[in-house]
């Protein structure tokens, strides 16, 4: 009896601390968009990526390095609407994703990371998910 109740207990903690493993980051906020950014370490990116189902973008951002892709942190991400050509969302990524809360409209996306800008055009549609993937070489 005292092994199945060390059975049981161990399996309780081993459970226990893979879901505190699997937390997602912390809502932020930039101009009133909410949005998560991490992704490092294992379950962070479980946790994103299991949470990006309910978020209209999310961005995936990566360099190439020695012939292969990596993941990267510290790229900062500017989104402008198209309609009126302002900032509406401005913030660092602390990891290679970032879920980002955008109204259904048309934006521009400008990515810089270590000094190398891409920007990308962006059409976020009501009820849809959607990935884009940031490479730098």
């Amino acid at each position: 009896m005292k092994t199945l109740l060390k059975i049981i207990l161990s399996a309780h903690l081993i459970l226990m601390s893979s879901l505190s493993l699997a937390q997602i980051p912390e809502t932020q906020y930039s101009q009133g968009i909410s949005y998560i950014t991490g992704g490092v370490g294992e379950g962070e990116t479980v946790a994103i990526l299991a949470e990006a189902k309910q978020w209209p973008l999310l961005l995936e951002m990566s360099q190439i390095e020695n012939g292969r892709g990596v993941w990267i942190f510290g790229a900062t991400i500017k989104i402008m609407s198209s309609a009126k050509k302002q900032i509406v969302f401005e913030a660092q990524a602390d990891g290679p994703y970032m879920l980002v809360n955008l109204a259904p409209g048309d934006y521009t996306i400008e990515a810089t990371y270590e000094g190398v800008m891409q920007k990308r055009a962006l059409s976020i549609k009501a009820d849809l998910s959607q990935k884009i993937a940031l490479f730098w070489k």
